[in-house]
């Protein structure tokens, strides 16, 4: 069995015995003290500061307490991530997690650092024209083949038509190689349907309202045609919702999503979104923190494939959708937690919608 064949609590914790090199990494005159910096590329998504940052941050206080974290954030901007990337080099930072603004850009970046002897881990989006030391992620062009073909199973079982209507395609940003990968796989996933793609979009920056405003203008265009909207995550997928419900349309085609956001896991259960996939950021961190022990002390991490000439560890994500949401994302437990609690996500208008799917406070 491979970790890519696992989700939920046991990939967790394999992840963690496949990668981890115990206690004794604590003791490596190399890893002891050293600084490792980790920089992430957005906020429009709550992920990275409530989920992606504290896990790495616990994981190599684990592996490394006497080792010091940089943490940086860049809102999006490929110049102020590389002014980030700069400043934690200059901060002694040996090895360097980046989840890249821009993945073509950051291949410089790549290269800055390995000709000075600093490893890069490559993270939830890779760098594909410059070798990083390890890549670390999800399953993207896997998340992208699910939500799609999820949706296409469901237009299939409530008997929708595919003569003269098709589906919206709202791709993520065109500078993340991650977003590529979704999109490839969201081809995949249609190819064959009989649903024909409408009209697509990549979106700049993930922003939800360039995501908005695209998606008004085709229902302008195309009115009743558009019987579903394939979304590549949360963000893009309610913003779609959004400029589905301003424009009168009623009842809302299904939409997908993607990362589990308390936004988008409340409107599946409102009954706005039909799907997102839940990849809990701590398992990739975990995984990250691992691997940057590992880099410092001067070992190999064990990869189970390569990708984009990179060795890489890829992680299974779990669709959801209202059938599953309840024991996927509030009865499961990551490092003793749900992923979120029926406290956040079944307040005010969203307490019907939860005692239907049998999610009680």
């Amino acid at each position: 069995m491979t970790l890519a064949s696992l989700n939920g609590v046991g990939m967790a914790a394999l992840a963690l015995c496949v990668l981890a090199g115990g206690p004794a990494f604590g003791q490596n005159a190399k890893v002891s003290g050293a600084t490792v910096a980790f920089l992430m590329p957005d906020q429009a998504s709550t992920r990275y500061e409530e989920h992606d940052r504290p896990g790495f941050v616990a994981e190599m206080s684990k592996l490394c307490p006497s080792c010091k974290v940089l943490y940086q954030n860049a809102d999006a901007n490929a110049s102020h991530q590389q002014q980030q990337f700069n400043s934690v080099i200059s901060q002694g930072a040996k090895v360097i997690v980046i989840d890249p603004v821009d993945s073509t850009a950051a291949a410089s970046l790549v290269k800055q650092a390995q000709e000075q002897g600093i490893k890069v881990i490559a993270y939830d989006r890779p760098i594909p024209s410059t070798p990083a030391d390890f890549y670390v992620s999800f399953d993207n062009k896997a998340i992208g083949k699910a939500i799609a073909k999820s949706l296409v199973d469901h237009l299939k079982a409530t008997k929708v038509p595919t003569d003269d209507v098709g589906v919206l395609e709202i791709n993520g940003s065109p500078t993340d190689a991650a977003a590529g990968l979704i999109r490839d796989g969201i081809h995949d996933g249609l190819a064959g349907s009989g649903y024909k793609t409408l009209a697509e979009y990549d979106t700049p920056d993930w922003a939800p309202p360039k995501a908005q405003q695209w998606a008004s203008g085709q229902i302008t265009r195309f009115g009743k045609k558009i019987v579903g909207v394939v979304a590549a995550n949360d963000g893009t997928g309610g913003a779609a919702i959004a400029a589905l419900k301003a424009a009168g349309v009623n009842p809302v085609p299904p939409v997908t999503g993607n990362d589990a956001t308390i936004a988008g896991l409340q409107l599946i259960i409102a009954g706005d979104q039909y799907n997102t996939i839940n990849k809990p950021s701590e398992i990739v961190a975990a995984a990250a923190a691992n691997v940057a022990v590992q880099l410092l002390a001067g070992e190999k991490p064990k990869s189970e494939t390569t990708l984009f000439n990179t060795p890489s560890q890829l992680f299974t994500p779990t669709l959801v959708t209202a059938d599953n949401l309840k024991a996927e994302i509030v009865d499961k437990r990551i490092n003793g937690k749900p992923i979120q609690t029926a406290e956040v996500l079944c307040g005010g208008r969203y307490a019907e919608g939860c005692e239907k799917l049998g999610i009680t406070r």
